[in-house]
C-alpha cells in the first residue's frame, strides 16, 4: 500500500474540533453534556441576512461568481474598512474566501515558503502553526505572560528574530485568551515589523466582539504607512453568527490580493454565491442584533468570572473581547482521580468530560499546558450548570 503524504506528519488535527466531536458523540448517546468548547456564537443568524440568501436563491443567483468575490460585496467591505477603521482599500485589494481560516491559509501560501520563519505569540489559535507548516514555513512560538495581558513583549519578539524571519501574526481580540492589544503595544510591535521588513498578518475576526469601552485598533490604523506590509483577515462567522455560511475576506496590497486570488482560483474557486449576497446585507444593514449579541456576551462573561472565582486555586484574567475565558488550572495538575494522576490539561479535560459532563478545551493545543479555554457562547443556564459541575469535579480530586 502506498504511503500518504509526509506533510500529514507535521501536525495533529484541531484539538477544539476533536473535543467537540467527542462531546457531540456523548450527547448523542444520551449523556447530558454542557459544551464549553464551541467557538461559535449560539445565536441565530439575523433574519435580514437569511432573507437576502433566500432572495438570492429565488432570483437564481446560484452560479459561479468571480473567484475573488462579487463586486457588490467587495465594495461593501471597502466601505466597512473606511467607516470602521479609517483605512482606504479598493476592490482590487480585497479577496473574499470560504471563511477566515481559508483566507489565512491562502495568505500563508502566498507570502511564505520553505525556510521562512513567522512569529506566533503563544497562547495561540490552534490552526496558525499547522497552516504555516503546510505552507512550508516554520512557526516561531514566542510565549506571552498573563501579567502582560497575554500580549507579545517586543523584547521577546526581537530576541526571536533571525535572518529568516518574514512575518508576525497578531490576533486581537484573541482566541483563546479574549485579551486585546492596546495601541501602545501595537505601536511597539509595528516599529519592530517596520525595522525588520516583516509581513504583519492581522487576524481581526473578533473585532466587533469587544467590551468595557475598549477601542479596537490594528497596526495600519496606528501606523498607516505600514498598510503595504499588512494583510488583514476578517469575516462574518463571529460577528454575524454565520459560522456555517463559510464567508471571510482579506485586505492587503494589490499584489498580495492577486496572489491569493490566483491560489484560490486553482483550489476552491469562488466562495458560495448565496453567502456572498447575504454578506452584503450583513455589512450594510442594521447592526442592532450585533450590539444585542455583544451585550449578551458581556452578561455571560460576568457570570463565568463570578463562578470561576468560586473555584479554589483557579486564576483567570478578565477578557476584553471574543467569548472565551482562559483560566490557569495548574493548581489541579498533579492531583489524582482515583489511581490516575492528571498531569496534563488534556487529561484534566478528559476527566471533566467523562466525570462531570462538561467539555472544555485543554491548553496544550494553544501552546500553554497550564490553562484551559472555556467558551461562554452558551446560555446562562448552561454556564451556571456546567461550572457548578466543574467545581464539584475538581474538588473531588486528591
Amino acid at each position: 500500500m502506498r504511503p500518504l503524504a509526509e506533510r500529514l506528519e507535521l501536525f495533529t488535527p484541531s484539538s477544539t474540533l476533536a473535543l467537540n466531536a467527542r462531546a457531540k458523540a456523548l450527547k448523542a448517546s444520551g449523556r447530558d453534556i454542557v459544551n464549553f468548547g464551541i467557538g461559535e456564537p449560539d445565536f441565530d443568524t439575523p433574519f435580514s441576512i437569511c432573507e437576502a440568501a433566500i432572495r438570492a436563491i429565488s432570483e437564481g443567483f446560484t452560479r459561479y461568481t468571480p473567484v475573488d468575490g462579487i463586486g457588490e460585496l467587495k465594495e461593501a467591505i471597502c466601505k466597512k474598512f473606511k467607516t470602521d477603521n479609517g483605512l482606504n482599500y479598493n476592490s482590487d485589494q480585497i479577496v473574499v474566501s470560504n471563511g477566515g481560516k481559508h483566507s489565512l491559509f491562502n495568505i500563508f501560501l502566498a507570502l511564505f515558503q520553505s525556510g521562512d520563519e513567522v512569529i506566533v505569540p503563544v497562547p495561540t489559535w490552534v490552526s496558525y502553526p499547522p497552516m504555516l507548516l503546510l505552507a512550508g514555513a516554520q512557526p516561531i512560538l514566542v510565549p506571552t505572560r498573563a501579567e502582560d495581558g497575554y500580549t507579545l513583549n517586543p523584547e521577546k519578539m526581537e530576541a526571536s528574530l533571525t535572518s529568516r524571519t518574514r512575518g508576525l501574526i497578531i490576533n486581537s481580540p484573541s482566541n483563546p485568551t479574549g485579551m486585546v492589544y492596546g495601541p501602545d503595544r501595537l505601536k511597539e510591535l509595528a516599529e519592530l515589523a517596520a525595522r525588520h521588513d516583516l509581513w504583519v498578518i492581522s487576524d481581526d475576526i473578533y473585532e466587533k466582539i469587544i467590551f468595557d469601552g475598549v477601542q479596537f485598533k490594528n497596526i495600519p490604523m496606528l501606523r498607516p504607512e505600514l498598510i503595504e506590509n499588512t494583510v488583514i483577515v476578517n469575516g462574518f462567522s463571529k460577528t454575524y453568527a454565520m459560522t456555517g455560511w463559510r464567508l471571510g475576506y482579506m485586505a492587503g496590497p494589490t499584489r498580495v490580493a492577486r496572489a491569493v486570488a490566483k491560489i484560490q482560483s486553482q483550489s476552491t474557486s469562488n466562495p458560495c454565491s448565496i453567502s456572498q449576497k447575504a454578506g452584503v446585507v450583513a455589512l450594510t444593514g442594521s447592526q442592532e442584533e450585533v450590539t444585542s449579541m455583544v451585550a449578551s456576551f458581556v452578561r455571560r462573561r460576568e457570570l463565568v468570572l463570578k463562578l470561576l472565582a468560586d473555584i479554589p486555586g483557579l486564576t483567570c484574567l478578565r477578557p476584553q473581547g471574543a467569548f472565551y475565558v482562559f483560566p490557569n488550572v495548574s493548581a489541579y495538575l498533579g492531583k489524582k482521580n482515583g489511581a490516575q494522576i492528571l498531569t496534563t490539561t488534556d487529561e484534566l479535560a478528559t476527566y471533566l468530560l467523562e466525570a462531570a459532563g462538561t467539555a472544555i478545551v485543554p491548553g496544550t493545543g494553544f501552546g500553554d499546558d497550564q490553562t484551559v479555554r472555556l467558551s461562554y457562547a452558551v446560555s446562562e443556564a448552561d454556564i451556571e450548570r456546567g461550572l457548578i459541575r466543574v467545581k464539584d469535579a475538581l474538588l473531588k480530586l486528591i
